[in-house]
């Protein structure tokens, strides 16, 4: 009795949620994509408990990305949990242009490492796989990235978030530096130019 009063319970509060779902999309402009989903087996007492784990990206396409990861007997549920840590979790990343990375990067987790290179207008987004749907989320419209490690999704996308955890704009390189900006992006194009001379 008291088993079927919580799923109905349950299922009166995911209905409640289902119902302001569109609302909160609606509001706040995020983007979210379903990256993977992997159906894994508990060994009980009574056979095998089957369940599923969901890896999911969200991002306002304006410079803020986050990935989360649930686990629910259902897709819909895992995906929802999974959707709700990456809204907690989302970080900022300075674009240039809002269109590209300031400098290259790459990242690295277990196994998984990544490479991110700034690309000039029209490359668009050479990703592959996890990291194209972070890239997309995050709002970059030109970027060359490759996977030199595993494949896995989960260690792919951590990699590239350590990759764009370590991206700095000037402002912010100026800031740290008591510098101002100008001195910064002037010295970066001076050292462009004397490069180009000596070759």
């Amino acid at each position: 009795m008291a088993r079927g009063e919580q799923q109905r319970g349950g299922g009166e509060r995911r209905d409640r949620r289902d119902r302001n779902k569109p609302e909160e999309r609606a509001d706040s402009e995020i983007v979210e994509k379903l990256v993977h989903i992997n159906r894994v087996a508990a060994t009980v007492k009574g056979g095998r408990r089957f369940s599923f784990a969901a890896l999911m990206v969200v991002g306002d396409q304006k410079g803020r990305v986050g990935f989360g990861h649930g686990k629910a007997r259902e897709v819909p549920e895992a995906i929802r949990k999974a959707t709700e840590e990456a809204k907690k979790s989302m970080i900022r990343v300075p674009l240039r242009e809002s269109r590209t990375l300031h400098h290259d990067g790459a990242g690295r987790w277990g196994a998984g490492k990544i490479m991110m290179r700034a690309a000039p207008p029209g490359t668009g987004v050479i990703a592959g796989g996890p990291m194209r749907a972070v890239l997309e989320t995050l709002g970059v419209q030109d970027v060359v990235a490759k996977s030199v490690g595993s494949s896995n999704p989960y260690n792919m996308i951590r990699a590239t978030f350590e990759a764009l955890k370590e991206q700095a704009s000037p402002r912010q390189v100026a800031a740290k530096r008591g510098k101002k900006v100008s001195d910064i992006v002037e010295r970066r194009s001076d050292s462009a130019s004397g490069e180009a001379v000596e070759a």
